[in-house]
């Protein structure tokens, strides 16, 4: 690659991806739509296009030595029924059914296997991109939609290992049997030779080669495996990622995963640049129904079997629709996968460009569907919302009122059923309600922040208020709702953070407890105590330390409104900490001096 060809590589990213991640289409979308502006369809700035790809193509095999990085044992247990079941099932069922319509126009077995295969995969950083962006990673159609993901990830290795298997010059071979052992024995060579020469060899670089040392061997390391598994007719990828694993629980994957990183994100973008370089336009103005279609029906069958699988596994219809639609996508590994096939004669050229373009219209496709399916939604729950409230039972002996069973919620709940005092739970979330009486608690459906609601409630006749909703903004209106009209009632309110507790105690609440604070400052006590101090010590350091946080969280109400004041409060309050605790320490250095004397 030439100077100006690099630059233009260089500008072109910079300028599209983040407007491609402004608009909501992600970064893959930004590259690809990069090379076509400066390959062949548009300002021509490259002339060899097959050369950068077979050049990008090592940000691929960084790629699979990072997910390798990440496949620790212990984490594939933990996930092991929705990776090996959940993502299992859509892989197969989704390959079975593209395979059986690819040998229904003609293709042969072969072809039509790699190709339903490859096409049923997702794209893994498409997705996960679009989901952090929402922030629905922690939601139950997100969690599912990483396990699936991680099932594919890990799917690409043997696919890799079938191309070359399946092509018409693997069958061509005269001793098939011997480079069959040839094979196995390289896996077996670089695995015994991963688990008693790379660990210590890393020891080595870390201890006296240095940082840029460091990294040259981590690329040794990628770049060997991968030329060794090339020389037996395997794939470059499948060397990192095997590489990648046997170094997943070594003291040194995360220096790893930090020092690969910007070089596996810099080829990977160039690779997406070629792709789009690569893409035939003339192609889609020849035949654009044609390609619409097959990517509205890749896209149909690949959401309907999502959507299946989701249910099967548990999830409601509302969430296993959104994960049919997060997924349903063609995923960026098909450009691999599909070059490497074409390089293997078992698709042709045409074939593969039609393949590409179908993969990047869905890409392009799923920010739209997910915008729609939030609507949908969001309309869903509105539909919800106008569910009647519950009744709540008259004769009751309501000594405590709950506001929200969420995660805080029902630890108090707990605490108060262990000790036979009667309480109510109102929870304005009907699916929470809902997976709280499966098993057996005793909620009502209800929103917190209406008179009418507390009253149907009986609030008068509790003795105190919990209110552990999750939302600020519910929290502080229920607060105001319930000091105004049943003034009686002491208040025990949880806070998210410092600004909802200041905003919950310029309401006067009885008692206000942050979310994480209590066991952030147990976690800090037993931090010390590992640290070496004695236990009186460590704990009167925290007693301390609340003590000052609750005085200073006082001082930030007053200027809670001059942002400035209020960052120049909290600067003087950590010196004045500091000094604190280190004039203390003078004491009592000074007083166990004054007793040995």
């Amino acid at each position: 690659m030439s100077l100006t060809e690099l630059l233009a590589y260089l500008v072109a990213a910079v300028i599209a991806v983040p407007v491609a991640r402004r608009l909501g289409f992600g970064s893959v979308l930004g590259y690809l739509a990069a090379g076509i502006v400066i390959g062949p369809w548009g300002l021509k700035l490259f002339a060899d296009v097959d050369r950068i790809l077979h050049l990008a193509e090592f940000g691929i095999v960084l790629l699979l030595f990072i997910i390798g990085l990440e496949l620790q044992p212990t984490r594939l247990w933990a996930l092991r029924r929705g990776i090996f079941g959940t993502g299992s099932a859509q892989v197969l069922i989704t390959g079975a059914l593209l395979s059986g319509a690819a040998m229904a126009f003609g293709l042969a077995w072969e072809s039509a296997l790699i190709i339903g295969l490859i096409l049923a995969l997702s794209s893994t950083a498409f997705v996960l991109q679009l989901l952090a962006e929402r922030k629905q990673l922690t939601t139950r159609h997100g969690r599912t939609a990483f396990t699936i993901l991680l099932l594919q990830d890990i799917a690409v290795i043997p696919l890799l290992a079938l191309i070359p298997m399946l092509a018409p010059s693997a069958t061509a071979s005269e001793s098939p049997m011997a480079d069959l052992l040839l094979q196995l024995g390289a896996v077996l060579a670089l695995v015994a030779g991963g688990r008693w020469l790379l660990r210590p060899m890393f020891r080595i670089a870390a201890r006296d080669g240095g940082h840029e040392i460091f990294t040259a061997t981590a690329l040794v390391v990628v770049v060997g495996s991968a030329l060794l598994m090339v020389r037996v007719g395997l794939s470059a990828g499948l060397g990192a990622f095997l590489a990648g694993v046997l170094l997943a629980d070594s003291e040194f994957r995360h220096e790893l995963e930090a020092e690969i990183e910007p070089f596996k994100g810099l080829l990977l973008g160039l690779f997406f640049v070629a792709v789009g370089m690569s893409t035939n336009l003339g192609l889609f103005l020849d035949i654009p129904w044609r390609i619409v279609a097959m990517t509205a029906a890749l896209v149909a069958l690949k959401a309907a079997v999502l959507f299946v699988v989701g249910r099967v596994s548990g999830l409601p219809a509302m969430s296993a629709r959104s994960l049919a639609v997060v997924l349903a996508q063609g995923g960026e590994f098909a450009f691999v996968l599909f070059a490497a096939a074409l390089q293997g004669r078992l698709i042709e050229r045409e074939l593969f460009e039609l393949l590409i373009l179908v993969v990047t219209l869905s890409m392009i496709a799923t920010p739209f569907l997910v915008i729609a399916d939030e609507r949908l939604n969001r309309a869903g729950r509105a539909r919800e919302e106008r569910r009647a409230w519950d009744e709540v039972e008259a004769d009751r002996d309501h000594v405590v009122i709950i506001a929200g069973l969420g995660r805080f919620g029902q630890v108090v709940a707990r605490v108060l059923n262990m000790r036979g005092i009667p309480f109510t739970a109102l929870e304005s979330d009907s699916h929470q309600v809902d997976f709280v009486r499966r098993f057996g608690n005793i909620v009502y459906y209800g929103d917190t922040t209406r008179l009418d609601l507390l009253r149907a409630a009986h609030v008068e006749r509790a003795k105190a208020f919990v209110v552990a909703v999750e939302d600020v903004e519910a929290s502080v209106r229920t607060v105001e709702l319930v000091k105004h009209h049943f003034p009686h009632l002491k208040i025990f309110a949880r806070a998210t953070d410092r600004a909802h507790a200041r905003a919950l105690r310029d309401r006067h609440v009885d008692y206000v407890i942050r979310e994480n604070y209590v066991s952030s400052l147990e976690m800090a006590e037993n931090l010390l105590l590992a640290l070496g101090d004695p236990p009186e010590r460590a704990g009167d350091s925290i007693r301390q330390f609340r003590r000052f946080d609750e005085t200073l969280l006082e001082r930030e109400r007053a200027v809670d409104q001059d942002e400035g004041r209020l960052v120049q409060t909290i600067r003087e309050a950590e010196r004045e900490l500091a000094f604190l605790f280190h004039s203390d320490e003078k004491d009592a250095v000074a007083a166990t001096e004054e007793t040995k004397s």
